[in-house]
């Protein structure tokens, strides 16, 4: 691996100390541990697919429901298995639904992108979450000119859309100088991107899904949770909406202090998540999938 340049050493120094603001250090430690443990769960032996397949269920369930759209996890299993067809007119509801179902399952398959190319990941998610209501003119790039977005207004005013590349570029640096050192841990990056393309709301429509699914694809492309088992939507979701989007609100209004308060509730989600992934474990290894894990 090369040595990271000046500039990448830098953004380094700076993602560190963030890591040393209160209660963050050890709630990234608890979520790896959590994730450890999550890990050695005697039924993914030999049966990661199946029970990924189920994770993924349960984020787009979840990370649906953070965008309002609450659905039953066996509704939400049946579409995702292709059980439902997905009606030619669907409400907005089950729009988001859609659109969850499709990013998370997208999610996979940039696992192996994200690290090094994550603007085009960010790409690719959006297509997938957004396609159900916006224009193929939009899909799967950043606002332009008057192009703006009135999600996540709990966050404040989304940047203008001449400012979303410089902010995005950023991004991509984060990530690259992060996924290629060690001293920044996985938990920290991963919550800082959702983060950031929540505040950012780079596109006119589907920021919050697309948050989400690259979160999911960071978590397992950085080594936190390899088996893609965790839920880390239904982490977010099990500390209440109101909380999930508080801090949120706090890293994009909040300085330092507001900052630490996210990090510190995405280390705690991941270990909801992880706990999420366990259940998920258990069912499969006693042949037990239900809505009730």
């Amino acid at each position: 691996m090369p040595d990271p340049t000046p500039a990448q050493t830098a953004l380094l120094d700076h993602l560190a100390a963030l890591v040393d603001l209160p209660d963050v250090r050890e709630r990234a430690e608890a979520a790896r541990e959590a994730s450890t443990r999550l890990r050695f769960h005697e039924a993914l032996r030999r049966r990661i697919p199946e029970a990924a397949a189920e994770s993924r269920v349960r984020g787009a369930q979840a990370s649906a429901a953070l965008d309002g759209a609450d659905f039953p996890v066996e509704v939400v299993r049946a579409f995702m298995s292709g059980t439902h067809e997905w009606p030619e007119d669907p409400d907005p509801g089950l729009s988001t639904l859609q659109g969850a179902v499709a990013a998370t399952a997208e999610s996979e398959r940039v696992v192996g992108l994200v690290r090094t190319a994550p603007l085009q990941a960010l790409a690719r998610l959006h297509v997938a979450a957004a396609s159900p209501v916006v224009g193929s003119d939009a899909l799967g790039r950043p606002r332009v000119g008057d192009e703006s977005c009135t999600e996540l207004v709990d966050l404040g005013d989304a940047p203008s859309a001449s400012a979303v590349a410089t902010r995005l570029s950023a991004l991509s640096e984060l990530v690259v100088a992060a996924a290629g050192s060690t001293r920044i841990p996985a938990a920290v990056t991963a919550a800082l991107v959702h983060a950031e393309v929540a505040a950012i709301r780079p596109f006119v429509h589907g920021n919050g899904l697309v948050a989400r699914a690259m979160e999911r694809a960071l978590v397992q492309a950085l080594g936190l949770d390899p088996t893609g088992v965790a839920v880390p939507e239904a982490g977010h979701l099990a500390q209440g909406g109101p909380a999930y989007l508080g801090s949120l609100a706090a890293y994009a209004t909040g300085g330092a202090r507001g900052v630490g308060l996210w990090l510190a509730q995405a280390g705690t989600a991941y270990v909801e998540g992880a706990a999420a992934g366990e259940r998920i474990s258990d069912a499969v290894r006693v042949g037990r999938l239900g809505p009730g894990l």
